[in-house]
């Protein structure tokens, strides 16, 4: 049993188990194999020599074609990775098409679509990459209903394009940012 905290703090952190160590850790590990306690440079069980570790530790082969973690049942020793991946195949829950992420649909496009950058369009319900989010960029079905909304949506995603805001162009277009006459006129000195 390891010695807990200091004099002033007896349960504030353990000393290390480790004979050569015996450091004050105030975040010490719980060794699950043998029980004793350890700081950070002796956490592992080869760190500090666990005798029960061997039958502690858990490994997996992960599935090349699916992506699958197939865990070892035997010793590592005893089965090859080979072999383990065989089994899985004949066992017939190996699936190739479970790997694969889907792809954006958009034209050209060959963005996998993942959590992160994938939109569904409102319009026509089709899951999108974030560059072709906007309907126009995308060739929508569903914003296709008139013809002045399309020509509507071209026009801003050229803008887009282009790097045009709306602010920018209502400043070209010489009318959007008019001030009333009383504000234009008012002195101040």
């Amino acid at each position: 049993m390891s010695r807990r905290g200091t004099e002033a703090f007896p349960d504030l952190g353990a000393h290390c188990d480790e004979p050569d160590c015996n450091q004050l850790d105030f975040l010490p590990f719980d060794c699950d194999g043998c029980g004793k306690v350890f700081c950070v440079a002796h956490r592992t069980y080869r760190d500090h020599g666990c005798a029960k570790a061997a039958d502690q530790g858990r490994t997996v082969v992960v599935c090349p074609d699916c992506g699958d973690a197939i865990e070892r049942t035997a010793a590592p020793g005893q089965q090859s990775e080979r072999e383990i991946l065989d089994a899985h195949v004949r066992s017939r829950r190996c699936d190739p098409a479970r790997k694969r992420k889907p792809a954006c649909p958009a034209r050209r496009c060959k963005e996998p679509l993942t959590f992160s950058n994938s939109t569904e369009c409102k319009s026509c319900g089709r899951k999108v990459c974030l560059k072709h989010r906007f309907p126009a960029d995308h060739g929508c079905a569903g914003a296709a209903g008139s013809a002045a909304a399309a020509r509507a949506a071209g026009a801003a995603a050229a803008r887009r394009a282009g790097g045009e805001c709306a602010r920018d162009a209502q400043k070209g277009s010489g009318g959007g940012w008019a001030l009333p006459a009383a504000v234009r006129n008012l002195k101040i000195f």
